[in-house]
């Protein structure tokens, strides 16, 4: 099992109305769909990087809408919505339904247009939603993983989090430090470089998944 990370260019009469109202003049930068419901009855949960006021005005794009509610939080403004259509194109949904691979949260529609969202499946079933959704819109694949069935922080090993776990008892995290490299090869019983190396590993592994781009 695969996880691509995709973004998409869509022409203009592809937009959905919700992305082509953040796109442009308002002050809306970044909106976030974090869940939806696998009903015609369209119920989602989406956040947006503005105040109330401006997601207010993004959300009223939208002539489906029969009900909201708005709730401040994460630096932004989350939208409890409840329409009576989801309002994407036709050709787009039906791609989406044809496909034989899964949509992962969020899907992240931005200011310059481009939307990113993330999709896992079987390589040859992502091939082919890849080569589908193509002809709709301008595609790159940004990142191509393995799917993982529970998220960690990090992809560590299990000595690599064992080096770190003897690392933040022995206090080498600390302000100012407490503890050693030789404390942490102590505990594990290995030789100080050993200690030093599964340290460095680590700590890279840990701080390259923090500052992915999102």
């Amino acid at each position: 099992m695969k996880r691509i990370r995709f973004s998409a260019a869509y022409p203009e009469r592809l937009r959905h109305p919700l992305h082509r109202s953040i796109v442009g003049e308002s002050p809306i930068a970044r909106a976030e769909l974090l869940m939806w419901s696998p009903t015609a009855d369209a119920t989602t949960l989406l956040w947006f990087d503005g105040d109330r006021d401006a997601t207010t005005a993004a959300v009223e794009a939208l002539d489906s809408l029969v009900a909201r509610s708005l709730v401040r939080g994460a630096g932004g403004t989350y939208a409890f919505l409840r329409q009576d259509d989801y309002e994407f194109p036709a050709a787009l949904l039906d791609t989406v339904a044809a496909s034989r691979v899964i949509f992962l949260p969020p899907v992240v529609f931005r200011e310059d247009g481009d939307v990113r969202f993330e999709a896992a499946g079987a390589a040859e079933a992502l091939s082919a939603f890849h080569d589908d959704l193509a002809d709709l819109a301008d595609l790159t694949i940004e990142r191509v993983r393995e799917f993982e069935r529970r998220r960690t922080p990090s992809r560590l090993t299990d000595r690599q989090r064992a080096a770190l776990e003897a690392a933040v008892s022995a206090g080498y995290y600390e302000v100012p430090r407490g503890g050693t490299v030789a404390d942490v090869a102590a505990a594990l019983d290995c030789a100080t470089s050993t200690a030093g190396e599964l340290l460095r590993k680590a700590e890279a592994a840990v701080v390259e998944r923090a500052v992915e781009p999102e």
